[in-house]
């Protein structure tokens, strides 16, 4: 097994995440949202393993494990509702999300 230095790992991760960041915050496709969205716990999940493996606990596996089931709900729930999103507006674009009523 290859024995990398942590904070290249952790370099690795916060560069995921701020990509993560910044397709959120620049896309305004909401599949492309959810993606970045992805992509940024994977990120954090990436950190937990690094340090479970640095200080030998399985807590941060633990704690990546969770992460990996509150992402699979979050698909799921997300991609219900843009579904429904579609089928309303026929477009994935958040600007049309000004038009709901509430």
């Amino acid at each position: 097994m290859i024995d990398l230095p942590t904070s290249h790992v952790i370099i690795l991760a916060m560069v995921l995440f701020i990509l993560g960041l910044i397709g959120l915050l620049a896309r305004r496709n909401i599949l492309f949202m959810l993606m970045s969205v992805e992509i940024m716990l994977n990120a954090a999940g990436l950190v937990f393993v690094v340090g479970s493996s640095k200080w030998a606990e399985a807590d941060g596996q633990l704690m990546f494990i969770f992460i990996l089931s509150m992402a699979a709900a979050e698909v799921a729930v997300g991609l219900a509702l843009i579904l429904q999103f579609y089928k309303k507006f026929n477009t994935l674009d958040a600007d049309a999300a000004s038009n709901l009523k509430g």
